[in-house]
């Protein structure tokens, strides 16, 4: 059996990619599509999460508790999930039920009926979710940055859209989705761990061998605007969310900005977590991240603080970027590649983690880098490079800012701004 990552595309386009990983007896599989919530239109928006909530509630062949069942009666795992850019439906097993497995994710991708009964019954559970997320301050501010960040925009929409889109969506509705985005281009067949990759592309050849090739209407361009949220709650904390706009996923910048970011407010060394809970005691939860789309991308700081503190967490988050430009060490740098590469390294053990890479990493570049070489690119980043970033970060314009709690003290988007322009 070989040890290595093999591509296969089929004449409709549908792409199959594996990776063998000695020693497993087990296999993550399933099926990437490119299809989420940026991809819909306004008054779909909300339908991409219907849809994979919809898939588990029955196919032609089986009905929703025996979706369940066929997994789990050999001690397998099956779930799915919804991003801006993509939605996933994927199984855990072990090595002689990858068969198994192959055939339950194309029966729920495939076969959907979209029952009239079972659409109601999961409409609730939907707007039961939108509920859930609306009494958790710190998912929903996340929804909220997203949208000032991009206002009017697909990729600055919900994911899970607002409950009076999910109240009327109609099989119809979902079944023009899946006709307009469930083309075989537009979906990847990964897997890893314990598994054979041609008898992959022969199951794959019998049941997405068939599919028509379908044109799939890009997604607009993402543009950045900035700008700011407030919702004054009586609560505990004050959620504050600030979003900078990076570079996307296809470009090397990518890894300066994932450095930066882990430098900033990556972990209890970090910038952020140092001066702002460890010297002063403003908070307790405080990180930032940096994450692309295709086209774009973001750099994101949350914190949670008591309405008091607001104004000095924010104003000490912003001269913080203001001064990492100007005075970044080489040692935070290989700190933060150091905890990078082993993020990496160390979330590639397993088969599951493994799978998501393949299939991310097919659906965009059409091939899998190997590690060597993506190692090669983070260890590629300088300590200038981290320093330009920085300065780019406070030169490229207002930021987007989202405030949940008591938060009548904060400072103005406009102070913020002018702050950080300073």
């Amino acid at each position: 059996m070989k040890d290595r990552v093999e591509i296969t595309t089929l004449d409709n386009g549908f792409r199959i990619v594996s990776e063998r990983m000695p020693g497993l007896a087990s296999a993550s599989i399933g099926v990437w599509v490119s299809a989420g919530g940026r991809h819909e239109r306004v008054e779909q928006n909300g339908i991409a999460h219907f849809l994979e909530h919809m898939a588990f509630k029955g196919t032609k062949r089986r009905n929703a508790l025996e979706i369940a069942e066929a997994i789990e009666n050999v001690g397998g795992f099956i779930n799915a999930y919804t991003s801006r850019e993509m939605t996933a439906y994927y199984v855990r097993v072990l090595e002689n039920d990858v068969p198994l497995a192959f055939d339950v994710i194309s029966d729920i991708v495939l076969n959907s009926v979209f029952d009239p009964r079972e659409l109601e019954i999961e409409r609730g559970v939907i707007l039961q979710e939108i509920g859930q997320t609306l009494d958790t301050p710190d998912d929903i501010v996340f929804d909220w940055l997203q949208e000032v960040a991009y206002p009017d925009q697909p990729i600055g929409r919900s994911i899970l859209g607002p409950a009076e889109r999910v109240q009327n969506f109609s099989r119809a509705d979902l079944q023009g989705f899946v006709g307009e985005h469930y083309g075989p281009e537009q979906m990847v067949l990964a897997a890893a761990g314990a598994v054979d990759h041609d008898a992959l592309v022969r199951a794959a050849e019998a049941t997405f061998g068939h599919l028509p090739r379908q044109v799939q209407k890009p997604a607009l361009v993402a543009q950045f605007k900035g700008g700011e949220y407030r919702q004054s709650k009586d609560l505990e904390q004050a959620h504050f969310t600030l979003a900078l706009e990076t570079v996307g996923y296809r470009d090397d910048d990518i890894y300066t900005a994932q450095i930066y970011a882990s430098a900033l407010g990556g972990g209890m060394s970090s910038r952020l977590f140092q001066e702002i809970r460890e010297k002063r005691g403003l908070c307790y939860s405080i990180y930032a991240s940096a994450g692309g789309f295709v086209d774009t991308g973001l750099l994101t700081i949350y914190a949670g603080t008591s309405g008091g503190d607001l104004a000095g967490l924010a104003e000490l988050t912003i001269d913080e970027i203001k001064r990492s430009a100007k005075d970044m060490t080489l040692a935070e740098v290989d700190r933060a590649r150091a905890q990078l590469k082993a993020g990496m390294l160390m979330g590639l053990e397993s088969p599951s983690s493994r799978c998501e890479r393949l299939a991310r990493m097919v659906g965009i570049w059409n091939r899998v880098p190997t590690l060597d070489e993506v190692v090669a690119k983070v260890d590629a980043v300088t300590l200038e490079k981290v320093a330009a970033f920085a300065d780019g970060l406070q030169q490229g314009g207002a930021p987007a800012v989202a405030l949940y709690g008591p938060v009548d003290d904060a400072p103005s988007h406009g102070e913020l701004s002018d702050r950080l322009a300073a």
